[in-house]
């Protein structure tokens, strides 16, 4: 039992490392590593709590060490990835529209700070988790958008974005590939990587951390059909969306994600 028991939080020390290693690689302008590592990080905290409840050694320790490694993982490192994401978008877009001879004291002050707006991320990811160790409603499910989804979400934006201009500044293509690559391009780097746009992105998404909106948790006590309905067809869609769209899918079930869980609330209150 003694051995057991520290199983779970040994689980979560290894997402706590994750997390560590990914500030790390944010942190020296490697997005894709650090966005591979919060990928795993959310492995082990999924894992973390199903080992406590299979070996039945849940505690209050284990429970506060989960929300102190979700911090670091799913709060601090999305907040510094979003910094360097919006640090290299935002002066791609300064120097990129304005005309070579602009003088850095003509580029508006607010741009030179914009890239800070990414630390709503942890602040509200704090909020979020210490509502979450206060709240006793989310035993069965959640109440705001939980981090490990938040950061996730975060991740694979930043990681798409670094990727698509990596991919169109390296060695030229077909002309097929050529136009697919200039569409994604267009995509990542001037709408969904415009640095206002993901300014707005993080303000809306760090709101979603402390809403009062029911989202279903992932917690199955059966894995029958009957009461897991809404994630089972969650699961299905996801593996959809990743099927056809590869890893340019991720953030859509993220959305997805708090879109089922409000038709999922809008049905049982019609029911009731």
């Amino acid at each position: 039992m003694s051995f057991k028991k520290h199983i779970p939080n040994a689980i979560t020390c290894l997402n706590l490392l994750c997390g560590c290693l990914a500030i790390v690689r944010a942190l020296d302008g490697n997005i894709s590593q650090a966005a591979y590592l919060i990928g795993l990080a959310a492995i082990f905290d999924f894992f973390d709590g199903m080992a406590a409840r299979i070996l039945k050694v849940s505690s209050p320790i284990g429970k506060d060490l989960d929300s102190l490694a979700d911090m670091v993982s799913f709060g601090v490192v999305p907040g510094v990835i979003m910094f360097r994401v919006l640090q290299f978008t935002n002066d791609h877009f300064i120097f990129s529209t304005l005309p070579r001879v602009t003088p850095i004291t003509q580029i508006h002050t607010f741009d030179h700070y914009l890239p800070y707006i990414a630390f709503l991320i942890p602040i509200f990811s704090a909020l979020r988790l210490a509502k979450f160790n206060n709240d006793e409603r989310q035993a069965e499910a959640f109440i705001g958008l939980p981090t490990p989804a938040n950061s996730i979400f975060f991740c694979s934006i930043a990681l798409l974005i670094q990727q698509t201009f990596l991919e169109y500044e390296s060695n030229p293509r077909s002309l097929h590939d050529i136009l697919s690559y200039d569409l994604r391009y267009d995509l990542y780097m001037n709408k969904l990587g415009h640095p206002y746009f993901l300014a707005v992105v993080i303000l809306v998404f760090s709101l979603l951390l402390v809403a009062e909106i029911e989202l279903f948790s992932f917690k199955f006590k059966h894995f029958k059909w009957k009461e897991n309905e809404v994630r089972w067809i969650y699961i299905i869609w996801c593996i959809l969306l990743i099927s056809i769209f590869r890893f340019n899918g991720i953030p859509i079930t993220v959305v997805s994600y708090v879109g089922f869980s409000m038709i999922s609330n809008f049905i049982q209150k019609r029911r009731a």
